[in-house]
């Protein structure tokens, strides 16, 4: 089993991929915390109604205090599960997480008012759309500092 695969076990669930690395107390608790800010930020209350076209309603749902902790938790389970199974070899190689953990809290932050052409995305699709310039930023900025 390769990086890759552990990988995306880890976006699948946080945690899982710790557990392929045989990381057993790590994964533990990252799917410990995983569902900890899950329940308490109401997330799948938000996915469902957000899924459904409800975004006003997945606002009202969240509760941004816990889902704050949502994204830096994600990525950087993501990150610690890549490199213990094998990736992340190159220098800066942590970059695209971190830089997804940034842009997708700020996503989060901004979710209940930016729009985009009109419509609202709300707190589960602005973060989403949040990863692609966090992971584009951290390539170039991986690629920038691996030249210097």
């Amino acid at each position: 089993m390769d990086a890759k695969e552990k990988l995306f076990w880890s976006i699948a669930l946080p945690g899982f991929g710790q557990l392929l690395n045989k990381k057993y107390v790590k994964g533990l608790v990252f799917i410990l915390l995983e569902f900890i800010i899950n329940v308490k930020a109401r997330f799948n209350d938000m996915i469902i109604a957000s899924f459904h076209g409800d975004i006003q309603k997945a606002i009202e749902q969240a509760d941004f205090q816990w889902l704050l902790f949502y994204p830096c938790l994600y990525f950087f389970a993501m990150w610690d599960a890549y490199k213990d199974g094998g990736g992340g070899k190159e220098p800066y190689s942590f970059m695209p997480f971190v830089f997804s953990a940034y842009f997708v809290t700020v996503g989060t932050i901004f979710s209940t008012k930016m729009t985009i052409f009109g419509v609202l995305p709300g707190p589960i699709w602005l973060p989403i759309m949040s990863v692609i310039p966090g992971v584009l930023t951290g390539l170039l900025l991986k690629k920038i500092l691996s030249k210097l």
